[in-house]
Order: structure tokens, then C-alpha cells, then sequence
């Protein structure tokens, strides 16, 4: 499974220089149905995207994304919530909670 990325070339400028290898830049027409392909794909095991890019899809697109497993979407910016519960949603645990939690 790969790491991918979508979002538009500013944000997707980044991730390339780091290495990531799927790179998907796409313009705002393109982008919901790019999502949902991508949601789709076997192959993606962790989907980083624009969290601002997010709030502007169709609420199904969004829950689809959201809710998906395989591959995990991770929101990258913008105000989707703190670390802890990014880390939570992308890994299925709580690497923060102690026994008092």
C-alpha cells in the first residue's frame, strides 16, 4: 500500500519534494471525482489531502472520504481538529492515552 496525495499544486509541491511518488494535482473541477477515485483504489493505503479542498466537496463525497478505510483519509491543514485525533483516525489508535483516560 502507498502513501498518495491530491490536491492542487501549491499544496501537492511539498509532498513531491519529499519523495511522495503519487502525486495527484488536480484543478478544482477535477478534484471530487479525483477523491472518489482515489477513495477507490486498492492500491492507496493513506490519502493526504487539503482539508480546505475537503469542506468544498458534496456532502457525500466527503463522508464517503471520511468514512473510508481502506484507504485512510488524512486532512492535512485548516482547522479538521487536533494531532491526537488525526493520529487516532489514521492509525486506529490512541497513541496519547494513559491509564487515567
Amino acid at each position: 500500500m502507498e502513501f498518495a496525495v491530491l490536491g492542487s499544486e501549491e499544496f501537492v509541491l511539498g509532498f513531491r519534494l519529499a519523495g511522495i511518488r503519487r502525486i495527484y494535482a488536480v484543478r478544482p473541477a477535477e478534484y471530487e471525482q479525483k477523491l472518489l477515485d482515489l477513495v477507490s483504489d486498492p492500491t492507496i493505503g493513506i490519502l493526504a489531502i487539503n482539508a480546505a479542498d475537503l469542506s468544498k466537496t458534496s456532502p457525500n463525497s466527503r463522508k464517503k472520504a471520511m468514512e473510508s478505510i481502506s484507504p485512510v483519509v488524512v486532512p492535512v491543514g485548516g482547522e479538521e481538529g487536533d494531532l491526537r485525533e488525526k493520529v487516532k483516525r489514521a492509525i486506529g489508535v490512541d497513541l496519547y492515552k494513559t491509564e487515567r483516560d
